[in-house]
């Protein structure tokens, strides 16, 4: 009696197995691509006019509750004005693309770069929202000018890297201001108290 329900028992576990494997293989289904490509090459453009090139060496699109599109080989995005001259441009080793969000996740050696004012950010991670036309990161940054090299905290700007803000900055940079005019009046330290 003990055998038949001993080998009972190893008849159902043996029956569970192709069961096991094929929740496995639908769970791996769900997580392959829906979509690849090799040397992608997307061009932006409103009105018939270029307005930013994206190339990214491979691509694998997911779909599901959240789609996405990953760059695991990274990318480079080149932004053009109205004459076709490159004014700045975002590239970095990895990026996921978050598309109902329309945000753009850029990790591992991000580079930004405004070819018209000569600047340049390096961090590990920026946020790009292409809704809202923003570049933002948490993050440590660097920008460096021709005159200054600067450094922070987290950083904003919009999406060509014309205006921008360091949250937290440090660094030396050059101070414009208007010459003095001479006076007389000299200003003095306030004295300690303790040398009253």
């Amino acid at each position: 009696m003990k055998s038949i329900a001993i080998l009972f028992g190893l008849a159902m576990f043996f029956s569970c197995r192709p069961d096991l494997e094929t929740i496995e293989t639908i769970t791996k289904t769900e997580n392959l691509p829906v979509e690849t490509a090799e040397n992608l090459r997307i061009v932006y453009s409103s009105h018939a006019h270029i307005q930013m090139i994206m190339e990214a060496p491979f691509m694998e699109r997911f779909e599901g509750d959240e789609p996405y599109m990953e760059l695991p080989a990274g990318f480079v995005m080149v932004f053009y004005d109205t004459l076709l001259n490159e004014t700045s441009r975002i590239q970095a080793k990895y990026a996921i693309e978050y598309e109902r969000d329309n945000l753009i996740d850029a990790r591992d050696d991000v580079i930004v770069e405004n070819m018209e004012t000569r600047e340049k950010l390096n961090t590990e991670q920026l946020i790009w929202d292409r809704k809202n036309e923003i570049i933002y990161s948490e993050k440590f940054v660097k920008i460096t000018s021709e005159e200054d090299v600067l450094y922070g905290q987290g950083f904003e700007s919009d999406e060509r890297f014309t205006s921008w803000v360091i949250k937290e900055p440090w660094g030396s940079f050059s101070v414009e201001h208007e010459p003095e005019e001479d006076t007389d009046e000299l200003i003095q330290p306030a004295e300690d108290e303790d040398s009253l």
